[in-house]
């Protein structure tokens, strides 16, 4: 063999050896590629799982929120159930606990500063007529006194006033807020005062 085809054979040779590498690197080369396709992928899976937890969060968040403004309306409407108006207590409720006092402070504000009431059942000042509850007041040592008749066990119901001097017996028996037909404590309050300022026995007259 001359040196010329050794030569020749020796770098075919050489080439051969070169290729195993060659394709090697591509395969590396091609794994390579894989695994950075493969981190955005996994990053983006990440990203959606934290994503699906904070939306998750909210969720709760918001059904939590909303459980206790529902608990807050519902205490506060069973407050509200819980608080009728005082007229609709029972009659005698309604009559000790706020007819009294607030009457007394009005009549106090006009100037009556010994004013006495007295809610008791008594008989009605009428020739057969059977007891009825009545609201009295005196004041000036007893020698000004006045009746409040309720006929029946209801504010609204039939009532009827009287007047008399120096514990005499009353000469008129009137009726008393015969037009209106929804009285509350307000206005049974200012009829009361409306009816002594008409007989001139407040202070101010």
């Amino acid at each position: 063999m001359s040196e010329q085809e050794q030569s020749k054979q020796a770098n075919q040779a050489g080439s051969s050896a070169q290729q195993p590498n060659s394709e090697q690197q591509a395969s590396q080369q091609g794994s390579g590629s894989e695994q950075s396709s493969a981190k955005p992928q996994a990053s983006e899976q990440g990203k959606a799982k934290q994503a699906s937890q904070s939306d998750a969060t909210a969720a709760k968040q918001g059904s939590a929120k909303g459980k206790a403004k529902a608990a807050s309306k519902g205490d506060s409407s069973s407050k509200k159930e819980e608080e009728p108006p005082i007229e609709d207590k029972p009659f005698p409720e309604f009559i000790e606990q706020h007819f009294l006092p607030a009457v007394k402070q009005a009549l106090n504000d006009e100037g009556i500063n010994d004013l006495a009431l007295d809610f008791k059942k008594d008989e009605f000042p009428f020739p057969g007529a059977e007891e009825c509850s009545q609201v009295v007041g005196k004041w000036d040592g007893g020698k000004r006194r006045f009746n409040l008749y309720f006929l029946e066990e209801d504010i609204s119901g039939k009532k009827a006033f009287s007047y008399s001097a120096s514990d005499a017996p009353p000469s008129t028996i009137e009726s008393f807020m015969i037009d209106e037909r929804k009285v509350n404590l307000e206005l049974l309050v200012m009829y009361t005062v409306q009816r002594l300022n008409g007989q001139k026995w407040l202070a101010r007259n």
